[in-house]
């Protein structure tokens, strides 16, 4: 198959699958959240560790899971407050959803390729995957410099384009306590793990083209 546009969409698919993997590090890794309750105190919130973790783990299988209602262990919470828990899980989905889809469709090419189906995954001298990291660490070193230059004006402007016209993603802490254990700084956390996870993945795949450029020069 000499058709070009799958080294193209096989770039895409690199891409989406870099970012999804990265998003999913720090959601599927629980004990990332825990280490935050002693290093934040987030018992000062008046819950203990036991009930944060309680909490979390509950909300989080909402997020991940398909179907279930929304709980948060012992803390109370608003209708309003579950409703943008609600539209979290949408987010959630749709990155798994692209997760699974772009990594589907990239092994599909590799068994093309294999059985030479497929002539080439080749954009110029490079592999189409080289391009997607370039992108990604473009990406992350744009974001980084924005979210520098002010974190919470980045924190707003991501809920505004990913929760257009909604304002239920600003908790009251007095009848949604849960925003007490997951405060500013455990996000910021998040968004650095996650830009590193991009950053190594994206390394590690542009230095090996750059070997095997080398190697073919």
């Amino acid at each position: 198959m000499k058709n070009r546009i799958i080294p193209i969409l096989y770039s895409i698919a690199s891409f989406i699958l870099i970012v999804t993997c990265a998003i999913a590090v720090p959601i599927y890794c629980r004990p990332f959240y825990f280490w935050h309750i002693e290093a934040l105190n987030l018992e000062k919130s008046g819950y203990s560790a036991a009930q944060i973790k309680e909490a979390y783990n509950e909300i989080l299988d909402y997020l991940t899971l398909p179907g279930g209602t929304f709980h948060a262990g012992d803390f109370p919470f608003t209708e309003s407050g579950a409703a943008h828990f609600a539209d979290c899980k949408v987010l959630f989905t749709i990155n798994a959803l692209l997760l699974i889809l772009s990594a589907v469709f990239i092994l599909a090419v590799l068994v093309l390729k294999k059985q030479h189906r497929i002539q080439t995954l080749y954009i110029g001298p490079f592999h189409a995957a080289f391009y997607a990291a370039v992108l990604c660490i473009g990406l992350i070193v744009l974001v980084a410099i924005l979210a520098s230059m002010d974190f919470y004006a980045a924190f707003v402007i991501f809920h505004s384009i990913f929760f257009p016209g909604k304002e239920n993603w600003i908790l009251n802490y007095r009848t949604d306590p849960i925003i007490n254990v997951m405060p500013q700084d455990f996000f910021m956390h998040c968004a650095i793990l996650i830009g590193a996870c991009i950053v190594i993945i994206s390394l590690v795949i542009i230095i090996w083209q750059v070997v095997q450029y080398r190697k073919r020069k």
